[in-house]
Parts: structure tokens; C-alpha cells; sequence
């Protein structure tokens, strides 16, 4: 999932805040307990993710796939004190493990976990004026995920998409589904004048969008 070379991968783990211990105990046992362990977005994207949390200090986010929760567990440091996260994760079988995560973390009280198919779930749960949401799903429906919350958002609010650089193959010869569906992603978002939009090249790459 790197597109950074190892040695610059660790050079940067080294010079940011270090990794929370609830979350290293996360990120061990996702590895030793959970198939595809490498969807977690591990120590570098997780301070990141906190960071740009921290600065919007978000009242309401919306995460759309939960995985083990620790992803979740950044995106809560920031929340204002009365914030909430609500997180959508398709994987019932993950439900003990994510709420023990959640107790451990300090902010089981700040998230809102729900189980199913976040296309279905999203209008139900009637969200607004969002402050931040990440997008981290089924790749596949990406776009779709975007165009369901963009009314849903603030003005100034963030959309956080992960993988949009798809291991580099965006920017290759690639012509698989997968790696077209991010193109055309990447490319009518750059092309949307309703937002600015940012892709970071970190981990898999983070497009980060700001609403108008």
C-alpha cells in the first residue's frame, strides 16, 4: 500500500508525534487477527488524519468504512467536546472488536457505530452541516459515497478520500476497472468547481477536499 519508499516512510514515522499505545495495540492485533491487515491507515496517515481533525475541531464527521477502528480513533482527537463521529462499517463480524477498541480509547462516548451498507444507511441516518468526512469503503463507489455527503457537508467542511493514488497504478499504464474507477474519480473531483481538492501522495494517497 506504500507508494514512499521505506527508509522515507520511516524517516517521517520518526518525525511526527509518536503512535498513541491504544492505537499500536490496534495496529498488532489487526495484523495478527484480521484479513487484509494492510487497509489499516497505520502510524504516518493516522496523524495526519488527527492532525487535520484537530485543526477543524469538528462538531459532527461521518466515516465511511470503520475496519478495526483505527482510523476512528484519530479522527475522535479532534473532535470538539460536544463532537460526535458516526462510523459505517459493512463487517458485523468486527462489532466486539471495534466497541472493546472504542472503551479502550476514552472515546467510546463520542462514537456512533453502525452496521450495513453505507448507501443505504447514509440517508437514513440524516446527518448535517458535517464537518468532516473520510471515505476510506468499497473503492468501487467512491464517487457515489462523495456525491451522497457533499449537500451534507458545511461550507469549509472536508471530504477525506483514501487510496486515490491506487499503489501509483493512476498515474501508470494500468487499465484495470479498479484503477479506472480512481482515474475518473480523481478527475471529476478536479474537475468540480463546487470544491478545492488536494491529493497528499501519503500512504496509498489522500485526496482532501474542501467544500466552498
Amino acid at each position: 500500500m506504500e507508494i514512499l519508499s521505506d527508509n522515507l516512510q520511516q524517516y517521517l514515522e520518526t518525525h511526527c508525534e509518536s503512535e498513541p499505545p491504544i492505537l499500536q495495540a490496534i495496529n498488532r492485533e489487526t495484523h495478527l487477527k484480521v484479513l487484509k491487515p494492510n487497509m489499516l491507515s497505520g502510524h504516518y496517515q493516522g496523524r495526519l488524519l488527527s492532525m487535520l481533525s484537530k485543526l477543524t475541531k469538528p462538531f459532527l464527521i461521518l466515516e465511511i468504512g470503520t475496519f478495526t477502528g483505527y482510523a476512528t480513533i484519530c479522527l475522535a482527537e479532534g473532535l470538539s467536546q460536544d463532537g460526535l463521529i458516526h462510523t459505517i462499517e459493512v463487517n458485523r463480524e468486527q462489532e466486539e472488536m471495534l466497541l472493546l477498541n472504542f472503551e479502550k480509547s476514552g472515546f467510546g462516548d463520542k462514537i456512533r457505530l453502525h452496521f450495513g451498507e453505507a448507501l443505504q444507511l447514509i440517508p437514513n441516518l440524516n446527518l448535517q452541516n458535517i464537518d468532516l468526512v473520510f471515505i476510506d469503503a468499497d473503492k468501487k463507489n467512491n464517487y457515489a459515497y462523495f456525491c451522497l455527503v457533499i449537500d451534507k457537508v458545511r461550507r469549509g467542511g472536508l471530504i477525506i478520500i483514501d487510496n486515490v493514488l491506487w499503489k501509483g497504478k493512476v498515474y501508470g499504464p494500468e487499465t484495470d476497472a479498479d484503477t479506472n474507477s480512481f482515474r475518473e474519480l480523481n478527475n471529476l473531483i478536479a474537475q468540480n468547481e463546487l470544491v478545492e481538492k488536494l491529493i497528499l501522495p501519503v500512504r496509498d494517497g489522500l485526496l482532501v477536499v474542501r467544500k466552498k
